[in-house]
Parts: structure tokens; C-alpha cells; sequence
């Protein structure tokens, strides 16, 4: 008996788990309706070496034309409310938005609900971390992490007030107070802007000089192009700028 030639399975579709599966637009959009684009869409296949031309229809049991039998109505992909939910008796479509589709991962992406939970464990730990860092920060990194992000308005706050303002910004941005925190010009900029504001340093007012507030005499030039706080940060880790760093930090004690 001569047997019937099985068609192979396309190596895209290996694994492949029947179930309803829900799409949802990317950036948090969420208009009313929303049409993706459902012909002239193309797919390079990797086994057959070229670009094959991908169709959504309602009467077909593929979404690649080259493959399609007789006349081949068009069903127009529309999200709903940034939503399109997609029943698993519909595997032609949802092959097409999970496989083929270019727009994949860029105008849409398929709801996972693991990598959801996954990515949430991960945004929580990282806060968890933010808000132990914040706790044992002494004082003084404090004000200088929170300078980056109020400026001046930190001299005038209290131990208290900069406590809770440290961890009001480990919840709302973890990773930034993390960085801060590891990043040691923070301070070194932080003792710049302090040693301005007591008078102990004077920056010109084209902002390319530092120089000692009483005498005048010169401390650095800040190079062009450079945030003024910035290159003070640089100069101090220098042989150099680290005495006048130490001077600078016996003052302001």
C-alpha cells in the first residue's frame, strides 16, 4: 500500500499549544478601534529562502497566499479598545499575529501572562532593593543623590524631609536611585555645588572658571563643552583637586 506523503510541519509552528490567546497593543495605547494591517504583508521564510506574501481571510486554513486555495475572502485584524482576544478555534489568524506578522512586537505584542508575572517579581525586587538602599544612605549621599533630581532646593530641607524624599524616589524610580547611589561623582559634584553655595569656591559667571571665593586665585577651568559641576567632579579625583576636595570638606564640616 503506498503511503500518503505527510506535509511537514513549518519549523515556526513546531510547539505550537492550542489555546484562546489575547493580543494587546504596545506603548499602553488603547484607542477605541485600531486596524492592523491584514494583506500585502510579507514573511522571509528561512527554509524556503524568500519572502512569502501573508493574507488574513475568513474562509482560508493559512495565512500564506502562496498556499491558498480558490477565492480567499479578506477579514479585516481589529483590536478593540487596544484589545483583540482571539479564540482557539481561530488558529489561521492567531498563527499569523504569534508567527508571521511584522508588526509583531512593535504595533502589538501577545499577552503573556507568565512573563507578565515574571516581569512584575522582577520590578518589585528591584524596588525592594531601592527602598533598602535608600534606608541605610547616610545624610550627606542622600542630599546628593536628591540634588540631581531638586537642585538647590535640598539645602533647605530637613534630615527628615530628605529621608522621605529618598524613598518616595526609590518607589518611583528604582533603577535611577540605584545608579545614583553607585555613581561616586554624585557626592564629589554635591560638595562642588555646596562649596559654591557657602562661598568657599566662586564659579564665573560664563560658567568656564572656578576659582577660590576670597582670593580669586584660580582652581580649574572647566573644558568646553562640559557641565562646570561635572569636570569639578573629575578634577577632584586628580592629585591635585583631591587636596583641594579635602580642604573643601574640612570648611564645610
Amino acid at each position: 500500500m503506498k503511503k500518503t506523503k505527510e506535509t511537514a510541519i513549518p519549523k515556526a509552528e513546531q510547539n505550537w499549544e492550542i489555546k484562546d490567546r489575547t493580543y494587546t497593543l504596545t506603548g499602553n495605547m488603547s484607542p477605541l478601534t485600531y486596524m492592523l494591517k491584514s494583506k500585502a504583508i510579507f514573511w522571509f521564510d528561512e527554509e524556503k529562502g524568500y519572502q512569502r506574501e501573508l493574507k488574513n481571510t475568513s474562509n482560508q486554513t493559512t495565512p500564506f497566499v502562496d498556499e491558498m486555495k480558490g477565492d480567499a475572502r479578506l477579514e479585516h485584524i481589529t483590536f478593540e479598545d487596544g484589545v483583540l482576544k482571539v479564540p482557539r478555534e481561530k488558529q489561521t489568524l492567531q498563527k499569523l499575529l504569534s508567527l508571521y506578522h511584522p508588526a509583531l512586537d512593535k504595533e502589538y505584542m501577545e499577552f503573556n501572562p507568565v512573563q507578565v508575572a515574571q516581569d512584575e517579581v522582577a520590578d518589585i525586587e528591584l524596588e525592594i532593593e531601592a527602598l533598602n538602599l535608600a534606608r541605610d544612605l547616610e545624610i550627606d549621599h542622600v542630599e546628593a543623590i536628591l540634588r540631581v533630581e531638586h537642585g538647590s532646593g535640598v539645602s533647605t530641607m530637613t534630615s527628615k524631609e530628605l529621608k522621605r524624599d529618598i524613598l518616595v524616589m526609590a518607589k518611583q524610580n528604582p533603577q535611577l536611585l540605584i545608579d545614583l547611589a553607585k555613581d561616586d561623582n554624585v557626592e564629589l559634584r554635591n560638595m562642588g555645588i555646596k562649596a559654591v553655595e557657602a562661598g568657599l569656591l566662586q564659579l564665573s559667571s560664563d560658567q568656564r572658571e572656578f576659582t577660590w571665593g576670597k582670593n580669586k586665585r584660580k582652581v580649574m577651568t572647566v573644558p568646553f563643552d562640559e557641565h562646570p559641576y561635572s569636570a569639578l567632579a573629575v578634577f577632584f579625583k586628580t592629585d591635585e583637586g583631591l587636596e583641594i576636595y579635602k580642604n573643601i570638606a574640612k570648611r564645610l564640616k
